[in-house]
C-alpha cells in the first residue's frame, strides 16, 4: 500500500463543517498576502521523526499548483513571535495523484519541522506559495540515478513514483540513512521494488552498519549506471562525496543535478508594492519570453523581475525571493541588469549570462530575459 493511502492519520478525516479547523493565516495586513490559504487532508507518520502533510486543492486552484516531479513548497509555519515563517519543503507526491503533499523530517533546533510534526493536524490551515523549483527530470520516461541521505529521499521520490508510473523510466536509488527505522519511505519502497522488478534499483547505505558511504563506495555501485542523468539531495558532504564517486565512475558531471536546502530570513508572503508613475521616471524597457509568451514591460528599478511580473499577472517561477532557491533563473539575453544576490548560481551561470529574477533590478535602458 502507497505511503499516501496508509490510514495512520493523526485524523481520520477531514471534519466536515470545519468546526475544529485551525486557521493559521492570521497576520494583520492590509494588502493581499501572496500564496494560497490550504486545508491540510491528511498527515501520515513516515518515522518516529518524519510526517507527509498533505493538502486539499480545491477545483479552482488545481493549475495554479500543478507540479513537476522534485518541486517544493513554500510554507508559512505558525510562529507567536513574527506571525509566521517561511519554510522550503520538497514534494513527496506525483503529479498523478489527487491533492499534493510534502515530507517534513525534524532537525535539530529546527523550529518550523519541529513545529510542523508535533502540531499539524487534519483540517488546519496553512498559506502554501505554488509549487517552484528546478530539480525535475527532462522527461518521466527517462532513466535516472537518484541519490539521497535522510530527508533527501523527499523530492526524489516524487521523481521515483512520476517515473514508475511512467511505460518505460528506469530508477536507480541509492539511499544513505544512519539506522534502517530512520528510512522515510521504508515499506513504499520495498513494495514498489516488488511491483516494478527491474525497473527499480535500490540500495540501501545504512552508517550504524557500515559507516558514511565514501566516494570509492558508491562508485562501485553506480559504475553500471554512467549513462544515466544524476539527481542528488541530501547534506552538503553527501553531495560532495556522491560527485566525487561520479567523477571516479566515469559519469558525466555535467549532468549532475543538485537540491540544496538554504533558510529563508525575510517573508515571501508579503504582498508586493504597487508600481507608481514616480517610479516610473527612471525604467526600462523590457522584453520577457517565457512559455513561449512575449511580455513587452516597463521596468523601474525600484522592482525586481519577480516583481514586475506578478504585478503584471504574468505566472512567474518564484519562491523565496530572497535569491537563495534559483527558482526564478532566468538568462539575460540583452541589456545589463544589477544582479543582487546570487547565491543560488555558480559563477559559471553567471558567465553565461545566469540572473536570479526575484534579485535583477534594470541597468540599462532596453533588457530582454528569456526563461
Amino acid at each position: 500500500m502507497s505511503a499516501l493511502a496508509r490510514a495512520d492519520y493523526r485524523s481520520d478525516e477531514m471534519t466536515s463543517d470545519l468546526t475544529n479547523r485551525r486557521d493559521f493565516d492570521s497576520r494583520d495586513t492590509a494588502a493581499p498576502l501572496m500564496g494560497e490559504v490550504l486545508t491540510v487532508d491528511r498527515v501520515v507518520a513516515e518515522t518516529a521523526e518524519a510526517i507527509t502533510v498533505g493538502f486539499a486543492l480545491p477545483d479552482e486552484l488545481a493549475e495554479d499548483y500543478r507540479f513537476a516531479p522534485g518541486q517544493f513548497l513554500t510554507l508559512a509555519v505558525p510562529s507567536d513571535r513574527t506571525g509566521w515563517v517561511a519554510r522550503c519543503y520538497s514534494v513527496s507526491s506525483s503529479p498523478d495523484q489527487p491533492g499534493l503533499a510534502v515530507t517534513v523530517k525534524r532537525t535539530r533546533d529546527g523550529y518550523a519541522s519541529n513545529w510542523l510534526c508535533d502540531n499539524i493536524s487534519v483540517g488546519d490551515c496553512l498559506r502554501v506559495l505554488a509549487p517552484s523549483g528546478l530539480f525535475s527530470p527532462r522527461s518521466p520516461e527517462s532513466d535516472l540515478l537518484l541519490c539521497s541521505a535522510g530527508s533527501g529521499i523527499t523530492p526524489a521520490m516524487s521523481i521515483l513514483r512520476a517515473t514508475l508510473e511512467s511505460i518505460t523510466g528506469r530508477i536507480a536509488l541509492f539511499y544513505a540513512n544512519v539506522t534502517e527505522e530512520s528510512i522515510i519511505f521504508r515499506d513504499e519502497l520495498a513494495e514498489l521494488g516488488e511491483r516494478y522488478g527491474e525497473r527499480l534499483v535500490v540500495k540501501h547505505w545504512l552508517e550504524a552498519e557500515r559507516g558514511r558511504p565514501g566516494a570509492e563506495d558508491f562508485s562501485r555501485w553506480a559504475a553500471p549506471y554512467r549513462d544515466r542523468e544524476i539527481f542528488i539531495c541530501g547534506p552538503a558532504p553527501f553531495m560532495h562525496m556522491v560527485r566525487a564517486g561520479a567523477a571516479q565512475a566515469g559519469f558525466d558531471t555535467f549532468r549532475i543535478r543538485t537540491e540544496e536546502y538554504r533558510s529563508l530570513t525575510g517573508d515571501p508572503f508579503e504582498p508586493i508594492a504597487e508600481i507608481t508613475d514616480e517610479d516610473l521616471s527612471d525604467a526600462a524597457q523590457t522584453e520577457v519570453v517565457i512559455d513561449g509568451e512575449t511580455h513587452h514591460l516597463v521596468w523601474p528599478t525600484t522592482h525586481t523581475l519577480v516583481d514586475l511580473m506578478v504585478l503584471n499577472g504574468i505566472d512567474t517561477p518564484y519562491a523565496c525571493r530572497e535569491g537563495k532557491c534559483g527558482a526564478c533563473t532566468c538568462r539575460l539575453a540583452e541589456g545589463e541588469v544589477d544582479l543582487g544576490r546570487t547565491d543560488a548560481l555558480e559563477p559559471e551561470d553567471i558567465a553565461d549570462g545566469y540572473i536570479l529574477g526575484c534579485q535583477a533590478h534594470p541597468a540599462a535602458k532596453v533588457v530582454k530575459i528569456e526563461f
